[in-house]
């Protein structure tokens, strides 16, 4: 034996690294940039939740929670879904809180995927969902979305399953393109899940936040599917509270059951004094939310008119934070080398999105080669200040109107 093979890292995670989150979030802080690359708000927010966070802590709410959650808010989860969605729920076995949604989605890959399997998920992908997988052993195979409408395909989801699929993992409002299934997709999805026996694990932070009177719908409540899903959310976009990471996963008891297992042995519990006022906020903040979705249709329109005035080809998200450039038209032929430029020309930062994408596609394609990622989470001053600076530090092309 190699006398470092003790200090050799498991194979598992060989290629993981950092994220591109954290790299470009640290370049914004070396070099004094905006920061549209990570989808943070810089405003909190309710300030009941606020203040039913801090009244927690006060009251003597700061010590491990209920495994599975504190009773009030699994109840509230229960009831968000019924009062949304028409999902009843037995918060007792199908509510599981979890550390955001990132451990949901995480602790669900872990418990069903064995080393072999293979996982279907929309690509471009959440950095989380590759490293999971491979962490479990599986195999990831994507469903290529391609700009500008970034739309799934009947043809692309049933050339993506095999034999050994097991898992398909869905995300809408889907990030980082912003797209948001229509119900013909939806049930192409839900026909492939349905005749391949296939387990789905939804992704639907995004799920309040969509635009132009695009609704959301939960892939469980189409027929045959809520025995077959797990869906995971969180407060930390809905509430414009992305740090206290406060998820949870629902669905029929088995599946929770197994996932619960997982979890226990990775964070344990979660954020004591925040649960109570998450629930607090699931009951009594549906108009702040309404008004936050109707603030960050306005700043989408904001950023996204702006991008395009300045010559990037930017394609309108129909939800999510996010919203998507291709750079080729300022001359750039690989977003990785723009955002690295970005800053020292303009003191932004964004994100570029081939890490989105499967690794072993990019040996032979680079579908999103020169698509960048941008979030509209800032506050119109800040996202019109980063306007102000690319128009200085990138040009204008000829004949297009001021930002």
């Amino acid at each position: 034996m190699s006398p470092d093979a003790p200090r050799r890292p498991a194979q598992r995670i060989e290629g993981l690294g950092e994220t591109i989150f954290a790299e470009m979030s640290a370049l914004a802080v070396a070099t004094g940039s905006i920061n549209l690359g990570q989808g943070f708000p810089d405003t909190d927010g309710p300030p009941a939740l606020l203040r039913a966070a801090m009244d927690a802590i006060a009251t003597g709410h700061n010590q491990y929670p209920p495994g599975l959650g504190t009773p009030e808010l699994r109840a509230a989860v229960a009831e968000h879904q019924r009062r949304h969605y028409g999902i009843d729920l037995d918060p007792q076995r199908e509510v599981l809180v979890t550390t955001g949604a990132t451990e949901a989605l995480t602790a669900a890959l872990l418990a069903f995927v064995e080393p072999g399997d293979e996982v279907i998920a929309l690509e471009p992908f959440f950095d989380s969902y590759p490293a999971a997988v491979q962490l479990a052993g599986g195999r990831l195979r994507g469903v290529l979305l391609r700009p500008p409408d970034f739309a799934v395909t009947r043809q692309a989801l049933l050339a993506a399953v095999t034999e050994r699929s097991k898992v398909l993992v869905l995300n809408s409002p889907h990030n980082p393109t912003g797209a948001v299934l229509t119900s013909t997709e939806l049930a192409w999805v839900a026909e492939v899940a349905r005749t391949h026996d296939l387990l789905v694990i939804a992704d639907e932070v995004y799920e309040h936040l969509t635009f132009d009177g695009v609704v959301h719908v939960p892939i469980s409540t189409l027929p045959g599917m809520a025995e077959r899903t797990l869906t995971a959310s969180s407060a930390g976009k809905t509430y414009s509270v992305t740090g206290w990471k406060i998820g949870w996963l629902t669905g029929p008891p088995t599946l929770v059951a197994a996932a619960r297992s997982v979890k226990q042995y990775l964070s344990y519990v979660s954020g004591a004094p925040f649960q109570p006022a998450v629930a607090q906020a699931l009951g009594a903040q549906d108009d702040w939310v309404d008004d936050l979705r109707r603030s960050l249709q306005a700043r989408r329109d904001l950023l996204v008119g702006g991008l395009n005035d300045l010559g990037l080809e930017t394609y309108q998200p129909a939800g999510t934070y996010f919203t998507v450039s291709d750079v080729r038209s300022l001359g750039y032929t690989d977003a990785v080398g723009f955002c690295k430029d970005l800053p020292r020309r303009t003191g932004v930062v964004a994100i570029p999105c081939s890490p989105f994408y499967d690794r072993h596609r990019l040996q032979h394609e680079n579908p999103g080669g020169s698509l960048v990622r941008w979030t509209f989470s800032k506050a119109e001053a800040t996202l019109a200040q980063a306007l102000e600076r690319m128009e200085r530090g990138l040009g204008r092309p000829p004949g297009v109107g001021s930002v």
